[in-house]
């Protein structure tokens, strides 16, 4: 099997890896935890591993990813680096749609699956003074700015369990916790890939307000429409941010204490 040090999560608009061309390999790896299909790319003589999070055709809804089988897919390829995309929907609004948030915080609303690789009788507590890694945090805003998107560096990110959309009084309740957008596929994502003492950040992008800042309904169609606007630019600036990071990681990431419990369960 190949090896890839860097990967891209691709969500909601960033389905279809062909826009990254022709894939070099394209295979599913099977782990004791599940199996996830990843296809492999040479950009500029560095393989980046890219992996659609729904699945073929937006086909598995946020409640049916099999977060825990990805990660670990992820981790048994070598993989060390992840940025991850994120359509969401903005809980305040000065921050309206089309603007790119690279969150530095998340709260966890999720509820019914399964958040950790250490169940039985592993006990494993995992610092998350800084949910993101900041090394790549830093080089995402970066990029973004130098594709002329509006990117608040910034925010924090609220998971829910979905698949349905917020109402007008969780908006406001989630605002009032501090959140700032909020979406139903980036944690557990984030929470797993630390575990696994991989270095992820996410790129959060607005593709609507939340239910009760607007006086129309949300659609899918809706967060769509922004996604293809901004992908051309979102995937040059993460390709960048990616290949601008120094081999050597200088970030809290790759301490998680239970890192080689995870590689023992692949």
């Amino acid at each position: 099997m190949s090896r890839a040090r860097l990967a891209v999560i691709g969500g909601t608009g960033f389905e279809d890896p062909s826009i990254l061309g022709r894939p070099r390999e394209t295979t599913t790896i099977t782990t004791r935890l599940g199996a996830a299909t990843v296809s492999l790319y040479a950009l500029d003589g560095v393989t980046v591993a890219y992996l659609s999070r729904h699945g073929p055709g937006h086909s598995v809804p946020p409640h049916r990813i099999d977060y825990r089988a990805n990660i670990a897919a992820l981790a048994a390829l070598g993989v060390q680096r992840v940025v991850a995309t994120a359509a969401v929907g903005s809980l305040r609004r000065e921050l309206p749609p089309g603007t790119v948030v690279v969150a530095d915080q998340f709260l966890d609303f999720t509820r019914q699956r399964p958040v950790t690789f250490f169940e039985d009788d592993a006990v494993v507590h995992t610092d998350f003074s800084e949910p993101y890694c900041p090394q790549i945090r830093a080089a995402l805003v970066a990029t973004i700015r130098q594709q002329g998107l509006h990117v608040q560096e910034t925010g924090c990110y609220v998971g829910m369990e979905g698949p349905r959309y917020e109402t007008p009084a969780e908006v406001r309740a989630l605002a009032a916790l501090g959140g700032d957008v909020v979406g139903m596929t980036g944690l557990p994502e984030a929470v797993l890939a630390r575990e696994a003492g991989i270095c992820y950040a996410v790129v959060a992008v607005v593709t609507n307000l939340g239910a009760g800042l607007s006086a129309s309904s949300l659609s899918h169609q809706e967060v769509v429409a922004v996604m293809d606007e901004r992908r051309p630019r979102l995937l040059r600036a993460i390709l960048q941010a990616l290949a601008s990071l120094p081999e050597a990681r200088g970030c809290p990431c790759a301490a998680a204490p239970g890192r080689g419990l995870v590689a023992s369960m692949l």
